[in-house]
């Protein structure tokens, strides 16, 4: 195989790579979306009841499981558990929004 084709080949195959992480892209966006219309609701149900926005423990044993699961599957565990901690942060934002919500509708 001469060298154009080589290049031709490799950038085929770079073309068709790129598409596939495209794709992942779209679908993380997609699950955080989802994600978060979940914790949406959870927020409601804490503010409803008048519960704290922030979960120490549960915040604490998902970012262990996250770590461990990372680690079985050979990804970075700091990368993913800073990854899950900013979207953590932005959950308790949105939970201490809907509680400011809740506090003045009533």
């Amino acid at each position: 195989m001469n060298s154009n084709n080589t290049q031709t080949a490799a950038l085929n195959e770079l073309l068709s790579l790129r598409q596939q992480i495209d794709r992942l892209d779209h679908a993380l966006v997609l699950l955080l979306a989802n994600r978060f219309a979940l914790t949406q609701k959870v927020g409601e149900l804490k503010a409803g009841a008048g519960l704290n926005s922030v979960d120490p423990k549960r915040e604490e044993e998902k970012l262990a499981s996250i770590r461990n699961l990372c680690e079985a599957h050979e990804l970075n565990p700091d990368l993913l558990t800073d990854i899950l901690a900013q979207i953590m942060r932005e959950t308790v934002r949105n939970h201490e929004r809907i509680r400011a919500q809740t506090a003045q509708s009533v």
